[in-house]
């Protein structure tokens, strides 16, 4: 029996949906889903099964401008997930079409994509007409070669048997690369954080969405089979504590509770969630944040 394995590279502008297709892929949720731009930080993995094929997605970081050095390592993360794949998905959000990003993902991909299959996702289908879809498509396909297209909703799981089924074939032979019952290579203190990340971001995208980070400080498995995670969330001044915890403690609490009662689901267990919040104002610019998030720090710089 033949068996398959690979990466896939999901690449393209930040909120173009990757994310979401990467969790409808694994049928799990692995990685950050918010309706705010650039919350992947790292090269967050899920392995999805399809008959004898192990397909290893690596999603990056949305492509975009980079200002500062966490944008920077973003980018470069991005990229270096490319280079590292055997197949790319450049995924496009239907009703956006063909951006200044979008080109220069395009020009990028001149160099990457060389010697290695690249295909096109269009994502949220649903919210354009079939005319633009088709225009959209030929536009596409006309600036680049791309040796597939999708039409997709990651959303509502239209088209991704398909494109699963796709990439099932274009992995190389070989054996797999996790075990079958592994569904992200993250460790598992990293998805907490990411976890409770979201549910703060969520709650605070308009005060402070990049100015916070999450860690897990200790994990330790108790004797009932329920786990004890302690997180800290570092903000970069003391007036940003204050909209963290928020009045009485309020916000905290219910981001508390968001993050402990996703998590008893993703483990299947009781959970203990303490969060601290912790004022560190140049956590930006310390090089153990990045790694912690699976980012090189050198890459952030100019």
């Amino acid at each position: 029996m033949t068996t398959r394995a690979g990466f896939v590279a999901l690449i393209g502008e930040p909120n173009a949906g990757k994310s979401t297709l990467l969790n409808r892929m694994v049928g799990a949720k692995v990685s950050i889903v918010t309706h705010k731009v650039q919350t992947t930080r790292a090269r967050i993995r899920g392995v999805a099964m399809e008959g004898q094929s192990q397909i290893v997605f690596v999603d990056t970081p949305g492509l975009f401008q980079p200002r500062r050095r966490l944008d920077r390592a973003m980018v470069a993360a991005a990229w270096g997930g490319a280079a590292d794949a055997d197949v790319i998905v450049l995924l496009i959000e239907a009703q956006r079409g063909v951006t200044e990003g979008v080109e220069r993902i395009l020009e990028g991909l001149g160099d990457i994509g060389q010697g290695r299959k690249v295909a096109l996702a269009i994502n949220k289908i649903d919210r354009v007409q079939s005319e633009v879809l088709l225009g959209l498509t030929k536009d596409l396909n006309d600036r680049y070669a791309f040796v597939e297209t999708f039409l997709i909703s990651a959303e509502r799981g239209h088209g991704i048997e398909t494109l699963r089924g796709w990439l099932a074939n274009e992995v190389p032979q070989g054996p797999w690369l996790y075990p079958e019952d592994q569904i992200a290579d993250l460790p598992m203190r990293m998805i907490a954080a990411e976890m409770t990340r979201e549910k703060l971001t969520l709650r605070l995208h308009q005060e402070l969405p990049y100015q916070l980070t999450v860690e897990t400080e200790g994990w330790e498995e108790r004797k009932d089979g329920s786990a004890k995670i302690d997180q800290l969330i570092y903000v970069i001044r003391d007036g940003h504590k204050g909209i963290v915890l928020g009045h009485k403690g309020e916000t905290i609490k219910a981001v508390s509770k968001a993050a402990r009662e996703e998590l008893e689901e993703f483990l299947g267990r009781k959970v203990h969630l303490f969060l601290q919040v912790k004022v560190r104002p140049n956590w930006l610019d310390e090089a153990e944040r990045y790694s912690q998030m699976g980012l090189e720090f050198k890459d952030g710089n100019a």
